[in-house]
């Protein structure tokens, strides 16, 4: 039996939900554990992965309350990521888990909130193994006629890149590195992805968040995206930067609503464009039946 025709709205919510599928019923989360550090939850740990754990205990505790933790005497930010790293590493050479084989040699930050301090560094590819929070840069980039109608600058994805490749992707984007902030990385993404300079990047206007958490068979991945609007002056033409882009087009920002909800946008990047449009009024709660789920599921706490 063919599949019904969904409407725009249902579309836009089928997305949303996808993004934040462990937070839906079904879901692994009542099976997963959490994971602590120096007293507070940083994570989730799925549950095929703390058997594995257990191999370390010098390492990690021995789950207890629903909880597994690194052990005390692991006091330090520096002790706590070389030993969590070494870990890591030895797990990778096992071919154990499928996200190690996307090595990135890039560190991640782990803390319960943004606004706290880092407690450890963690290689990219193992974040989630453990669920630990994601942080990063989107830029909508855009162009204002004369007429005052917006068109979208939109890039695609590289056909050799790990994830999504191919695909259709905001202006910039990247995840905050361990040791940079969120000015550092919107000015380096617009620079290296698109040839942007930081006279231009600096005077993107941050809007916002968007939050999620999914699952797949890789693990659990809590993100949160900070996002900025980025007017371009009608001269400036987006470059291919670093190759992680094979191209950039301007898109009338009425197809851009379309086009988000199709199958050629990254998942995420298309979060980050819906929540341009609702804010931008070309989405309204009157002509879509879900406007305030819509609303409500950009923006999910962890």
């Amino acid at each position: 039996m063919a599949e019904p025709l969904l409407s725009w709205s249902e579309k836009a919510l089928r997305l949303l939900r996808r993004m934040d599928n462990f937070n839906l019923p079904g879901s692994s989360r009542t099976q997963c554990l959490k994971f602590e550090v120096d007293g507070l939850q940083v994570g989730w740990i799925p549950a095929t992965v703390a058997p594995v754990l257990s191999r370390f205990p010098q390492v990690f505790t021995l789950p207890q309350g629903g909880a597994v933790a690194l052990c005390a005497s692991l006091d330090s930010y520096s002790r706590r990521s070389d030993t969590l790293h070494s870990v890591i590493k030895t797990l990778r050479e096992e071919n154990h888990f499928i996200c190690l084989r996307g090595w990135r040699e890039e560190k991640y930050e782990v803390r319960a909130r943004y606004c706290d301090s880092s407690l450890m560094s963690m290689e990219r590819a193992a974040t989630s193994l453990f669920g630990v929070k994601r942080f990063g840069v989107h830029v909508n980039g855009y162009i204002r006629g004369v007429d005052g109608a917006l068109s979208m600058w939109l890039a695609r994805r590289s056909p050799t890149k790990q994830t999504y490749p191919g695909k259709l992707d905001n202006l910039a984007a990247g995840g905050l590195a361990a040791g940079s902030n969120v000015k550092q990385t919107l000015i380096k993404e617009c620079q290296e992805e698109a040839c942007i300079p930081a006279c231009i990047a600096e005077t993107a206007r941050p809007v916002g968040t968007v939050s999620y958490t999914y699952e797949d068979e890789e693990g659990v991945f809590p993100e949160s995206q900070f996002v900025f609007d980025l007017e371009l002056p009608p001269h400036i033409r987006p470059q291919i930067g670093d190759g992680e882009v094979q191209d950039f087009f301007l898109c009338p920002i009425e197809q851009t609503k379309d086009m988000l909800v199709s199958e050629d946008f990254k998942p995420n990047s298309a979060m980050v464009l819906l929540d341009f449009l609702i804010r931008h009024s070309y989405i309204q709660p009157d002509s879509e039946q879900y406007y305030q789920e819509l609303v409500a599921g950009l923006h999910r706490p962890f």
